[in-house]
């Protein structure tokens, strides 16, 4: 009888120890982060191109159409492969030289150059010369270069980052409002060109940054 016992006892610990054991967890493969970068490019990819005809509209409003075109295009292409959207430099853009046609000829009081303004010294220290901002394709290059020298500054938070493209001061937050009011604009030509989720690709709400 004793043995009997003790062998069932022994019998119902036996899967208790079995659970116990650690669960060998299968490092990631390089393919399997393959597959993950793919998967998540792909719906990162789908809102990137949603931004696209807005951002063509906003354009087309201070340029000509082709224009407005080629620099929404340029919006795209810059900005893959970095943290930013299209429409985050967009907007800048036409913060920057929305009132001057989108001009690449476009040059401030202070001395900033192109589309997107940037100062030459900020220009040679992106690899570019000043004279090649007039190249809208550099341009923007330098301007994404320019913004992510900005998110390490702001700790990575997007919206100071885009405030500190301009500087500081009452003049950066002139220019916050001005921003804010183009990236609104975009926005709302969003909504004409479904569908418009309300997520992007990770979960992150559509608003102002």
């Amino acid at each position: 009888m004793l043995t009997a016992v003790t062998l069932c006892i022994a019998s119902c610990d036996q899967p208790q120890i079995r659970t116990a054991q650690p669960i060998v967890v299968r490092p990631e493969s390089e393919l399997d982060r393959h597959i993950r970068r793919v998967a998540e490019n792909e719906a990162h990819l789908e809102e990137r191109r949603m931004q696209v005809p807005a951002i063509v509209a906003a354009f087309a409003k201070r340029t000509n159409p082709q224009r407005a075109r080629w620099l929404a295009t340029l919006c795209y292409l810059k900005t893959l492969d970095t943290p930013f959207m299209p429409m985050d430099i967009a907007e800048i853009a036409l913060a920057e030289t929305g009132s001057h046609g989108l001009s690449a000829k476009s040059v401030s009081y202070r001395g900033a150059l192109g589309v997107w303004q940037l100062m030459p010294h900020r220009a040679r220290s992106h690899g570019y010369t000043p004279q090649e901002m007039e190249n809208d394709e550099k341009c923007a290059e330098a301007a994404v270069r320019e913004l992510l020298t900005k998110m390490k500054m702001a700790r990575g938070n997007l919206r100071k980052a885009k405030k500190l493209y301009c500087g500081v001061g009452p003049q950066a937050d002139a220019y916050e409002v001005k921003r804010m009011k183009f990236r609104r604009e975009i926005l709302r030509e969003m909504i004409k060109y479904p569908p418009l989720r309300a997520e992007n690709s990770s979960g992150t709400q559509l608003r102002p940054s």
